[in-house]
C-alpha cells in the first residue's frame, strides 16, 4: 500500500473513531444513537466524485444539481437515524382491552445497507395489550422511523417488534414484513417480483400457537 493510501486509510479510521465517540455506543434497545446532523456538504463532494468515477461530466446541465439532490434525498431517507421510535409509542390509552389489535398492509420504504438500494413493501403489526392501547398511527410511525435508516429487512422486523414490546409492554407482539429488494431485481440475480418475508413473534405470539395462527390468518385475508 502506498504512503498516500495509508494516510487516507488512517484518516478514515480516525474519522470513524470520532464519529463513534460523538454518537456514543449503540443504545440499550439495539438502535443507533446518532445525534450529529447529516453532513450534506460531504455527501455533495462524494457524489461529485462518483459522477467523475463513472466517466460522466459533473458540469453537464443534467448533473449539475445532482450532488445537492442526492444529499437532500439522503437527509430525508436516513432521517430515522436521529429519531427514537420509542418516543412516538408513548401516546396510549388505558382501555382495559386485552384482545388482538392488528394494523395490516402498512406501506414502507427503506434502504438496504449492503448496496444502498431501496427495498419496499408492507408490514403487518399486531399486539395483545395488557389493558393499555397505543395510538394506531404510532405503530406506522415507529415503522417509518426504523425504516428511514440503512437497514436489513431482518433487523427492521425484529427492531419493530422489540421496541413495541419494551415500550408498550403488551402481552405479545407479532410483526410480518413482505418486501421487494431492488438489489435483487435491478442488479445481480435480477428477479423482479421476488418477495422476501420476515417475521418476529414476541410474548404470547411466540408461546401460543393458536394466537399466532389467528394473527397469520387475519393478515392473509
Amino acid at each position: 500500500m502506498s504512503a498516500a493510501h495509508t494516510c487516507i486509510a488512517l484518516e478514515s479510521m480516525d474519522e470513524m473513531t470520532e464519529l463513534h465517540e460523538a454518537n456514543g455506543a449503540v443504545s440499550a434497545n439495539g438502535l443507533s444513537d446518532v445525534s450529529h446532523p447529516i453532513d450534506t456538504e460531504r455527501i455533495k463532494r462524494a457524489v461529485h466524485e462518483i459522477i467523475l468515477a463513472v466517466g460522466e461530466d459533473p458540469a453537464r446541465e443534467g448533473l449539475l444539481e445532482t450532488p445537492r439532490r442526492v444529499a437532500d434525498m439522503y437527509a430525508e431517507v436516513f432521517s430515522g437515524l436521529r429519531q427514537d421510535p420509542a418516543d412516538v409509542l408513548q401516546v396510549g390509552f388505558n382501555e382495559g382491552y386485552q384482545e388482538l389489535v392488528l394494523v395490516k398492509d402498512i406501506p414502507f420504504y427503506s434502504m438496504c445497507e449492503h448496496h444502498f438500494l431501496p427495498f419496499h413493501g408492507v408490514a403487518h403489526v399486531g399486539y395483545i395489550p395488557n389493558g393499555r392501547v397505543v395510538g394506531l398511527s404510532k405503530l406506522a410511525r415507529a415503522l417509518e422511523i426504523l425504516a428511514r435508516r440503512p437497514q436489513l429487512q431482518e433487523r427492521l422486523t425484529g427492531q419493530l417488534a422489540d421496541i413495541i414490546m419494551r415500550t408498550v409492554e403488551p402481552q405479545g407482539v407479532a410483526v410480518v414484513v413482505r418486501a421487494e429488494h431492488l438489489c435483487m431485481t435491478m442488479r445481480g440475480i435480477r428477479k423482479p417480483g421476488s418477495l422476501t418475508v420476515t417475521s418476529a413473534m414476541r410474548g404470547v405470539f411466540q408461546r401460543n400457537a393458536a394466537t399466532r395462527a389467528e394473527f397469520m390468518s387475519l393478515i392473509n385475508e
